[in-house]
């Protein structure tokens, strides 16, 4: 990022926290992963482009919806560095990750539709219940909650 910027498309570590709603030390922390970079004053102080502002909206929104950093990092070093992306940009990026997104919608569904049946017996035991899982069949089909859908059994993303 080398170009030329306008100073007042720079913007200090406290007004990026102000608007971005991230601590300093994750606007730190995503600096030093590469997620994000930063120019220095003469004096060492940091200055945020503007447009670093919707590198951490879709950081945000990345990471709420369990894309794990190296994923993220992934995305962000496909946009483009010589201007600023652009929406089509930003729909490309997040058109990869929809499928995914429809597949825990469905799973989040069906555990919430399924949950009536569970907590209505009352047992609240997946060893002992009669009613979803008699003499623990489950056991057999491995370790974790088997009974969820998969998309709700994989292992959340590093660093979440």
């Amino acid at each position: 990022m080398g170009d030329e910027v306008d100073a007042k498309d720079l913007l200090t570590i406290g007004d990026m926290v102000e608007r971005s709603g991230f601590p300093h030390s994750a606007l730190r922390y995503y600096e030093r992963e590469g997620l994000i970079s930063t120019t220095r004053t003469s004096g060492g102080q940091r200055r945020y482009r503007r447009s670093t502002l919707r590198r951490l909206a879709f950081i945000r929104a990345a990471r709420s919806i369990g894309i794990g950093l190296d994923e993220v990092r992934e995305a962000l070093e496909s946009l483009p560095s010589e201007r600023t992306p652009t929406k089509a940009d930003w729909s490309r990026l997040s058109r990869a990750w929809r499928a995914r997104l429809d597949e825990e919608v469905e799973a989040l569904l069906a555990l919430r539709d399924g949950l009536d049946g569970c907590i209505g017996c009352g047992c609240l035991s997946m060893t002992t219940c009669r009613l979803i899982n008699p003499d623990d069949r489950i056991s057999a089909q491995g370790a974790g909650a088997q009974g969820l859908p998969s998309a709700l059994r994989r292992p959340p993303p590093h660093g979440r």
